[in-house]
């Protein structure tokens, strides 16, 4: 596990765009996928900037290159029978994502972070990985922030963020029951890094522990990992796995990691090599919710 203070991955901006990632859902939560470049406005600070870059998912009929790294809690808090599951809907969501250039990853955590797969291509690789799944019955640390970090840095290596001069959607698909324990990564820093590498996580909760508040309404109890904001400040998305077949969960999620729109811009020259962290926001139509990936970017030092 890299030490905290280590120098975090930053974005290259002296030639390229700094792309944000965009999801846009409607009151009922489905995705909308016909925006236009004029949907949009882009502030940098504050400050509005043209928007120079503007991708949807398909370019002439080509699916959007993604790069998914999946993490999966195997503490004891999760049972055998879960990680069963949830192995099955992971085979589901790579499945659905099948007509796109994809690579996939699988790690798992509990006491430690161990890295099952790297970033593959070869569903018979992935397979393998998937059967060889593991289980702490007795292990009560889940280093959750430290799984999702070692996920980023994995993108960050080894998924270009272009793919064929597109965008590449990266991700994190985090399955655990919501409590981390023991992780030496601050979610603060964990968020930073996710930002840097454009990389959106999203979080299924387990109804391992965290089952649900006694009431009649079935409310599910908010977990660290809601509070901390990993899902919002990254653009992804959080749900609970209330129900036994995950299989219409995890295509759900596929499907959104995939629709994402991809808003570029060019800093001005005077933020470009300030050191600074500069923030961004995305606005789209009223009545319409957006996610985006990142909160801003870091500049290079001169």
């Amino acid at each position: 596990m890299p030490a905290e203070n280590e120098p975090q991955d930053v974005i290259k901006i002296d030639t390229d765009l700094v792309p944000v990632n965009v999801t846009v859902s409607d009151a009922k939560g489905h995705l909308i996928r016909d925006l236009k470049k004029e949907s949009f406005k882009l502030y940098e600070d504050g400050v509005e900037r043209p928007i120079e870059s503007f991708n949807v998912e398909t370019i002439a009929g080509a699916p959007r290159p993604v790069a998914i790294v999946f993490a999966i809690d195997v503490s004891g808090s999760m049972t055998a029978e879960e990680i069963e599951r949830v192995s099955a809907a992971m085979r589901e969501f790579s499945l659905r994502l099948a007509d796109h250039p994809a690579v996939f990853g699988l790690m798992t955590f509990g006491m430690r972070v161990k890295t099952m797969q790297s970033l593959t291509s070869d569903r018979e690789k992935l397979e393998r990985a998937f059967e060889r799944l593991p289980h702490e019955p007795n292990g009560m640390s889940t280093h959750a922030y430290d799984a999702v970090d070692d996920a980023v840095r994995m993108l960050t290596r080894h998924a270009p963020a272009t793919k064929q001069h597109r965008a590449v959607k990266r991700a994190v698909v985090l399955i655990t029951d919501g409590f981390p324990v023991g992780d030496t990564v601050s979610p603060e820093t964990v968020i930073e890094r996710a930002n840097a590498a454009d990389t959106s996580v999203y979080v299924v909760t387990m109804p391992s522990y965290t089952r649900v508040l006694a009431s009649t309404t079935m409310v599910p109890l908010p977990t660290p990992l809601d509070v901390s904001g990993l899902v919002d400040k990254t653009g992804g998305r959080s749900v609970y796995a209330s129900q036994r077949d995950l299989g219409p969960l995890f295509r759900a999620i596929a499907q959104e990691v995939a629709s994402a729109y991809v808003v570029g811009f060019y800093p001005p020259v005077e933020n470009r090599k300030d050191g600074k962290f500069h923030s961004i926001r995305i606005e789209g139509p009223a009545g319409l919710t957006l996610r985006q990936s990142r909160t801003g970017y870091q500049s290079q030092t001169k």
